[in-house]
């Protein structure tokens, strides 16, 4: 009886929350069109949440890609198929690994830190503050960061399989000694834009989309206490990665 009683609680738990964040999305998307117009305080979220974890992007590209070529080539020479290792690992990292790997990586470090921001603003009185001089803090605060991670998203994604596609290279051809025109030249004949690039594109503006949202809702939602913020905090990222996946088999469903 406890057994069921935790699972309804939680079910009712993740149900409400569901519900609560999709009004949120609804109220985010309303004060969208006001927060264009004050494109600076967008800006400078896409410098935190973006140019801020560019580092961490490009080093686990790199190594993502080394592994990738590493891994595909050892494999892919016992059935003589390494010449086709650069169509590969190329397909590979647009389809999949690029936006999801990043929308990982980007919820470990820039949606943690939109989540614990907010709710220290919250637990700081800031965010009442505003209320009480009639400032509306989802407009000011909320809507910028939000932004912020959607626009961020795709551009990380795009250095990420730059990143990748290279360091695959220089394992490849360099360590393992393929030829260099073996790599590249399969790459137009198996790799299109529309199929492949352009659906990993999609993916990374969907999963822009969740994780600024997660981070931003659990901020502003968070208990006004240290433990509420780092509950907050943790929640963000394992609601963000379980939201990527679903949606990474749910977009994968379809554009197949």
């Amino acid at each position: 009886m406890r057994l069921v009683r935790e699972l309804r609680d939680n079910s009712v738990e993740f149900l409400t929350s569901f519900g609560s964040a999709v009004i949120f999305f609804l109220r985010l998307l309303a004060y969208t069109p006001r927060a264009l117009l004050r494109p600076r305080l967008v800006l400078r979220q896409v410098y935190v949440v973006g140019a801020e974890s560019l580092v961490l992007i490009m080093m686990a590209g790199l190594f993502v890609g080394m592994v990738l070529g590493l891994q595909f080539y050892t494999t892919m020479a016992k059935f003589g198929a390494e010449q086709s290792l650069g169509a590969v690992v190329v397909l590979a990292l647009v389809r999949e690994l690029g936006p999801v790997v990043t929308a990982l990586l980007f919820a470990g470090r820039a949606g943690t830190a939109l989540a614990s921001e907010i709710g220290l603003m919250k637990a700081t009185e800031q965010l009442s503050g505003m209320e009480m001089m009639a400032v509306d803090p989802v407009r000011y605060v909320i809507v910028p960061r939000f932004l912020g991670a959607f626009i961020a998203m795709p551009l990380l994604t795009a250095i990420f399989n730059a990143i990748a596609i290279l360091g695959s290279w220089w394992v490849a051809v360099q360590l393992m000694g393929l030829d260099n025109g073996q790599f590249w030249s399969p790459m137009p004949d198996n790799v299109d834009v529309f199929d492949d690039v352009l659906g990993g594109v999609l993916k990374s503006v969907f999963f822009g989309a969740a994780a600024g949202l997660l981070a931003v809702f659990e901020g502003f939602r968070a208990y006004p206490t240290a433990e509420g913020v780092s509950r907050a905090t943790t929640r963000t990222v394992v609601m963000t990665a379980m939201a990527v996946l679903v949606l990474d088999y749910m977009l994968t469903a379809i554009l197949i």
